[in-house]
């Protein structure tokens, strides 16, 4: 049990506070920020505040494949190879154009109301900004400055967020009152180099203001190396094709200023202890289940906590991806193309060539493989059984039954393992895991770095930026980690985001590489044609697979025919014979089982195959039928209709 209370949930801070001073406190949050001129002097009032505002923010962060801060939704990451199934954004069947049909992120109008929306949540912020330098000027001045620079953090990411999904939107900064009469207030929307100025002002005041590292008992706040490390990410952003149509060209301002920005970040988190984790690939794995204390690779990280009681907010993914033996929720499939994806043990590409056989998919991987996905055969365990070996396969009797292995109805032969703690128990069904949730980390900043030199035409740092983030795994420096020799800045930009589908699997980072790079589909008339530069398949027109382990022979009965043979076989990757373990599994493997397709497929509509179907127009949002008429003076986005049917004239490209 965790017994540092989570500073995202301040609302139950407030509980045990004094009567009064929580009741004043809801009172006037409650009146839209009507707060008395004494306040911003008290500073368990502004601790309040604070902790108020990161809940608001982070309160539905309960899983890692969840993302935009305030909704974390877990919609995007069912866009990639990552996670099958169809749903509306990549339904060939469904053209979604008009104003009712686009996100509905962006909130509606300011209101004299207590909402938890983004402009809500930026009123918040600016709320603390303009008053606790004069009305809590008897505050420490130290303390007034990180309180500040937190505000400036949650205000630039919460403005990053709605510029991924809508582009340009209204920059507000000051505290506003809610009217729909006063002309000042309707601020049209933004450019979007205008918004990323914006942004990364108030990143850089954040790091100015924030500290390098929190004491112990505040750790998970913002510091100055996160706000450097985010601006860099921002700066990513605009750099990349979606936003950037001179992104071709080696001297673009915007990939320098990317990587400027990134170098920067880099050298004050290493001053202030940040890097990678560990040396090998079990320090890989353990190092996602570091809950509640310093953690080197975490830049960014939101605490939760163990047990069912008020006091924490839990960890769903745990519970979502344990599988029924284990009482879990059924477990997370694999896609085929997701299986088929990571390297092999030295690092090269999974060909025919370099030896992979996609039947015995779990021979010679990268050492990353074997801690992102299970197996059956492979030992994963928990609290209460500590060696469970996991089996998931079906099997026919001789009337044509069919029954799975220990209830284990898996439509893939692999599922996803990666950040599940080995010691959490199944008392509750994994429902009450308190595991930390990394937003970001080292290695996706080193990686981020990695591009930036490969955009620029700096092919051999890139690369070894690549080989720190493999090297740190166990993979051998042979032949540059097994990444050969690239020949160009697109085979290196290709190499860096597959090396981030690898290393950032299931950490929401995958829809927002491709949604930037926009890969679902190249468009000449567009001036969009990042697929074919750097020699990628466009995911529009693929299909996301999955696959039965099948016994391949019908049983007599109900009984697991395999119940007693598999019984000596358990695959463990610390374990020092590990390699001999797989080439028993494979034994196991071919003598018993074969894939089979699913009578229905992953990806389907009405059961029939269906293949993703990502629009042009999806890439930048419009605003919905609300937003436009509450404020009739913004403009719709191109390539959707305003609230009258006609289409937008606001270009997020200009």
């Amino acid at each position: 049990m965790k017994t540092t209370i989570n500073i995202y949930m301040s609302m139950v801070l407030l509980l045990v506070m004094s009567a009064s001073c929580t009741d004043d406190f809801l009172e006037e949050k409650r009146n839209f920020g009507e707060y008395d001129d004494t306040f911003f002097q008290s500073q368990e009032r502004v601790d309040f505040y604070i902790n108020n505002i990161y809940y608001d923010y982070f309160q539905s962060f309960t899983s890692p494949t969840a993302s935009l801060v305030g909704s974390y939704n877990t919609e995007y990451s069912g866009l990639t190879e990552e996670i099958g199934g169809i749903s509306r954004y990549i339904d060939p069947t469904i053209n979604l154009v008009t104003a009712d049909e686009t996100s509905a992120y962006y909130g509606t109008r300011l209101e004299n109301k207590l909402k938890n929306e983004p402009y809500h949540r930026i009123r918040d912020c600016n709320v603390l900004i303009e008053d606790i330098d004069v009305k809590g000027a008897n505050l420490d001045e130290e303390y007034r400055n990180t309180a500040k620079g937190q505000m400036y953090y949650l205000r630039a990411i919460q403005y990053f967020d709605l510029m991924r999904v809508y582009g340009g939107v209204p920059i507000v900064t000051t505290v506003e009152n809610a009217s729909v009469t006063d002309e000042s207030l309707q601020i049209p929307r933004a450019s979007v180099p205008e918004l990323v100025d914006q942004i990364t002002s108030d990143l850089d005041m954040a790091a100015s203001l924030l500290p390098g590292t929190w004491s112990p008992g505040e750790y998970g706040r913002f510091t100055k190396g996160a706000a450097l490390a985010q601006k860099a990410k921002v700066l990513l952003t605009f750099a990349s094709p979606l936003f950037n149509t001179d992104w071709d060209n080696n001297s673009n301002e915007r990939w320098q200023a990317a990587l400027k920005a990134g170098l920067d970040a880099e050298s004050q988190l290493a001053s202030d202890g940040y890097g990678l984790y560990g040396n090998s690939a079990q320090d890989w794995e353990e190092m996602f289940v570091i809950d509640n204390t310093f953690n080197p690779e975490a830049i960014t990280v939101h605490l939760l906590g163990n047990g069912n009681t008020d006091s924490f907010l839990n960890n769903s993914w745990e519970q979502n991806i344990r599988l029924n033996s284990q009482g879990g929720g059924n477990g997370q499939n694999v896609p085929k193309e997701m299986i088929d994806l990571f390297p092999m043990a030295d690092g090269s590409r999974p060909t025919a060539e370099n030896g992979y056989d996609d039947f015995l998919f779990f021979l010679d991987r990268d050492p990353r493989f074997y801690r992102t996905f299970s197996f059956s055969g492979q030992q994963w365990g928990y609290d209460e059984d500590p060696d469970d070996t996991v089996w998931a396969y079906r099997w026919n009797t001789h009337d044509g039954t069919e029954y799975y292995s220990d209830n284990n109805q898996m439509s893939s032969p692999a599922f996803v393992r990666k950040m599940t703690n080995t010691s959490a128990t199944n008392e509750s069904g994994f429902e009450y895991s308190g595991t930390d949730i990394f937003e970001f980390r080292y290695a996706d900043l080193l990686l981020m770095i990695a591009e930036s030199y490969a955009a620029t035409g700096n092919v051999g740092n890139a690369v070894s930026y690549i080989g720190r983030v493999r090297e740190r795994v166990g993979i051998p420096s042979t032949n540059n980690y097994g990444i050969g020799n690239l020949a160009n800045k697109y085979e290196a930009l290709e190499a860096c985001l597959y090396e981030r589908r690898v290393e950032l699997a299931y950490e929401a980072k995958r829809f927002w590489d491709v949604h930037r790079w926009m890969l679902y589909s190249d468009d000449a008339s567009a001036n969009n044609t990042t697929c074919q530069k750097l020699g990628v398949e466009p995911l529009n027109g693929s299909k996301r697979t999955g696959n039965l382990l099948q016994y391949n022979m019908q049983a007599a009965t109900a009984d697991d025919p395999l119940a007693t043979e598999r019984a000596a076989i358990s695959v463990n990757p610390d374990a020092a014979d590990f390699e001999a373990q797989l080439q028993t599994l494979a034994s196991f493997y071919t003598t018993n089982f074969q894939l089979t397709a699913l009578p229905v497929p992953l990806d389907n509509v009405n059961d029939q195959q269906a293949f993703i179907d990502f629009k042009p127009n999806y890439y930048v949002m419009g605003l919905n039928r609300e937003v436009l008429t509450q404020n009739p003076y913004l403009r719709q986005t191109i390539l959707w209709q305003d609230a009258s049917g006609s289409l937008g004239t606001y270009n997020y490209r200009e």
